[in-house]
């Protein structure tokens, strides 16, 4: 992975990181309702990051920011709305690590991800557990491969879906380690838990916060994590990459505007929002979904989205994943 990428999970949010100076500030904005549409349904991990960043920018700006849900398509129906919608920053979208992925996933895209909308601000970056059933006898990652590796296909991984994050996840996995394992998509993460603690499937790649009740109960075991770096949240689980060097993986949220959105509005919401994300009750909601939030500027946000987007077209051009 690139300096830029490793330096992005490092950017924890913290009252200390300074906002970038000098961010100019448009006239007379928000002067009436802003919407944030969300491809996602409600109560999701990208709707409560939505929900909680659009009370705060109500509080702050004056104006009323409200969250519309226009789910459907794996995310594209919400995304392709946005991106079609004024430039004017009235309409925003907050976009997904799954965005990044249906740009190689789908063949017939009626907008670009990377082009069609701008980056406005990261708000949030959130490992992924790998995790087993109990009745899988390997303990570390080390003794996993070990298990699965000589007998392709014999353990079924779970995911929330073809070109989820966790599937995506699992099959950068499998093209560094030469595990083959037999992928069960289901429609969302949470049916996928589900299966795993009743051992209908014996591994998933999964979110914090979607599992971490069931990792301190003992119900799952949990192998390693999937950033370059410890969770403070289970800092006892290690990285994969402690071994397959180079592996990282996570699932983000983060805001963004229709192209040619007036840059003075961008840099204002950038700074509104990394304001927002540095107070610590906001900090703790964030944190409470499984990960904290990030401080960056627009730029280093599209330098993220540049980078993942080649990352998962590589994995996916390797598992021949496709939804059309």
């Amino acid at each position: 992975m690139t300096i830029g990428r490793r330096r992005f999970l490092q950017l924890a949010a913290a009252a200390a990181i300074p906002v970038a100076p000098g961010v100019g500030h448009a006239q007379g904005y928000p002067a009436r309702t802003v919407r944030i549409i969300v491809a996602t349904a409600a109560g999701g991990t990208t709707d409560i990051a939505a929900r909680v960043l659009a009370q705060r920018l109500t509080e702050k700006l004056g104006q009323p920011f409200v969250v519309e849900n226009r789910t459907g398509g794996g995310n594209n129906i919400g995304t392709e709305m946005a991106a079609r919608s004024p430039a004017d920053g009235y309409t925003l979208f907050m976009a997904n690590s799954v965005n990044t992925i249906n740009t190689t996933l789908y063949k017939n895209l009626n907008y670009n991800f990377s082009t069609d909308l701008a980056p406005v601000a990261i708000v949030m970056r959130s490992p992924l557990l790998m995790m087993v059933h109990p009745s899988v006898p390997a303990k570390t990652l080390s003794e996993f491969i070990a298990l699965a590796k000589p007998k392709p296909g014999s353990l079924n991984l779970g995911s929330g879906g073809v070109g989820s994050t966790g599937h995506l996840s699992a099959e950068l996995f499998m093209m560094m380690s030469g595990v083959k394992l037999t992928h069960v998509p289901y429609r969302g993460e949470a049916p996928a838990v589900t299966d795993l603690l009743a051992g209908q499937v014996q591994v998933l790649f999964a979110t914090i916060g979607s599992a971490i009740q069931y990792v301190k109960a003992g119900k799952l075991r949990p192998l390693a994590i999937t950033t370059a770096a410890r969770s403070d949240i289970l800092p006892d689980i290690p990285p994969i990459k402690d071994v397959l060097p180079g592996y990282e993986a996570t699932s983000w949220n983060g805001l963004t505007a229709p192209a040619k959105t007036p840059a003075a509005i961008v840099n204002q919401l950038n700074t509104e929002i990394n304001a927002a994300l540095a107070e610590p009750v906001i900090k703790a909601r964030f944190i409470d979904l499984g990960a904290p939030p990030i401080i960056a500027s627009s730029e280093e946000f599209g330098r993220l989205i540049a980078e993942e987007t080649e990352m998962w077209a590589k994995v996916i051009r390797f598992s021949g994943a496709t939804a059309g």
